[in-house]
């Protein structure tokens, strides 16, 4: 079976499985970066040396994690022809994925979140802002929301995360507030919950960074900022206000309980901090 064909048939059993398109997007790069670099060759001609091969040579400028989402998706693409029957023995069973420490999360102070939503013009830019601040999703699970999945009788909307699992998400008041009033004055049809400002339709993760971006630029704050630090800084208004790590897990849409762990990390540097200040 060519390594090409073989993709085909693993992108969709994963689809089928659950994968997210961000995934899915995502690991057909690494399946075109490989295939270029072994010229599309038969599946089982490949070997443990080659693949340690093209790592070494394919990786050298990339980050430990980024090295480590590469080795993820050549060990998941040849433990899944192994298992189907393509191959007889799976090359990437002994390659190890590189060690790195966990980072803390970067978060925004609660002054730089009010500038933020100074710096939000329009109802879209600051329903969006809001919505993405007061439940902490991930992007994707912005984009992929309809509007008949809002709840209004208890601010509430049923998302669709990771592994196509559904949970429930809750927003605030002023978020309520301006998603009210920017979907009351949408004229158009289209169900998702935020469309783009010419020619409504639904919005791309591109499309969402973009205004992101824009919000930030206006603001003025000296941070790089993107849309995942506006829900590390949910979990992190959480953790200071006294949730629960196993409540912060569920809200979040975290599998595993090491994931959120890491924020318990964050509280310890802001204490940290605060003592380096105050002290």
């Amino acid at each position: 079976m060519l390594l090409s064909r073989a993709w085909e048939m693993y992108e969709a059993d994963k689809r089928i499985e659950g994968f997210s398109p961000q995934t899915l997007k995502a690991y057909k790069l690494q399946s075109t970066l490989l295939s270029r670099f072994y010229k599309d060759v038969q599946l089982d001609s490949i070997t443990t040396d080659d693949l340690k091969t093209y790592l070494a040579k394919s990786s050298e400028n990339l980050k430990p994690a980024s090295l480590a989402h590469r080795i993820r998706f050549i060990k998941s693409l040849f433990r899944w022809s192994h298992e189907e029957g393509h191959i007889s023995k799976n090359p990437a069973a002994k390659i190890k994925e590189p060690k790195s420490g966990k980072r803390i999360p970067k978060f925004l102070n609660e002054m730089e979140i009010e500038h933020l939503r100074e710096a939000c013009y329009s109802p879209m830019e600051k329903a969006l802002f809001e919505f993405m601040f007061s439940t902490g999703c991930r992007i994707g699970e912005i984009v992929s929301l309809d509007r008949n999945r809002i709840n209004w009788s208890n601010r509430s909307a049923v998302i669709r995360g990771k592994g196509d699992k559904e949970r429930e998400v809750y927003f605030n008041i002023r978020s309520e507030i301006w998603l009210k009033r920017y979907l009351d004055n949408r004229l158009d049809r289209d169900p998702a919950i935020f469309v783009t400002e010419r020619d409504p339709h639904r919005m791309s993760i591109a499309q969402m960074r973009y205004i992101i971006k824009r919000i930030s630029n206006r603001a003025s704050i000296s941070k790089d900022i993107h849309p995942h630090q506006l829900r590390h800084s949910y979990a992190t208004h959480l953790l200071n206000n006294g949730a629960p790590l196993d409540v912060i897990q569920s809200l979040l849409g975290h599998e595993k309980s090491e994931t959120t762990r890491i924020y318990a990390q964050l509280s310890g540097s802001i204490r940290q901090e605060l003592y380096r200040k105050y002290f």
